[in-house]
């Protein structure tokens, strides 16, 4: 006879096979795609720096720079935050970049193809974003960004360069991707001195 404990070891051990062929092909997607953009992404420079005038910026809402720091702030200060919070504002704020390059550009201006391929891409990165949960809602801060994003009246505006929030995208992307951009010795990790901070921010709520 089969003893309760053995089925329940062997139910386990089950699930330990099929949870991860369920979530395989969403997780394979996502970095497939997200290392095409890492790939167009090295193009920056050439494409948003030396293709526009010399300091020219355009204009955009403080929300739209996304940068280390404002995930080591959140992260810090909005309670019931998780990593597909930050992700899907890494998503909007991003799509939203790319739109206001867009309006500035020629159709063509050398550069617009580059930026109009980035923007399919985002497409495509949106489709292999895992959906939000109807049963959960987003922290009161984090739809707050939402809602200042796309607020066409906003008064926080600020002056960027293109190059600047695309610099600030391939980071922040780095850091919240972690699990398809596997650092190796001698390469950056984008996210180290976030979890120093966080870290001693716990070191300092102990004492």
């Amino acid at each position: 006879m089969v003893r309760p404990t053995s089925l329940l070891l062997g139910g386990l051990f089950g699930l330990m096979w099929v949870i991860p062929v369920l979530m395989t092909p969403t997780t394979l997607a996502q970095c497939t795609s997200l290392k095409t953009l890492e790939t167009k992404l090295t193009d920056r420079r050439r494409n948003l720096k030396h293709n526009f005038p010399i300091n020219y910026t355009i204009r955009v809402h403080y929300e739209e720079l996304f940068k280390l720091s404002n995930i080591s702030r959140l992260r810090v200060r909005v309670d019931d935050l998780e990593e597909g919070d930050l992700q899907d504002v890494w998503l909007l704020v991003n799509q939203e970049v790319l739109k206001r390059i867009l309006r500035v550009l020629p159709v063509r201006h050398p550069s617009y193809k580059y930026t109009s391929d980035l923007e399919d891409l985002f497409r495509k990165i949106q489709q292999v974003f895992p959906p939000q949960s109807d049963e959960r809602e987003p922290p009161e801060r984090i739809e707050e960004i939402y809602n200042r994003v796309k607020e066409p009246n906003s008064k926080g505006w600020r002056f960027v360069t293109p190059k600047s929030l695309l610099d600030n995208c391939y980071r922040t992307m780095h850091c919240l991707f972690k699990n398809c951009f596997p650092s190796e010795d001698g390469e950056q990790d984008y996210c180290s001195s976030l979890h120093w901070r966080k870290g001693r921010k716990r070191q300092l709520q102990a004492t």
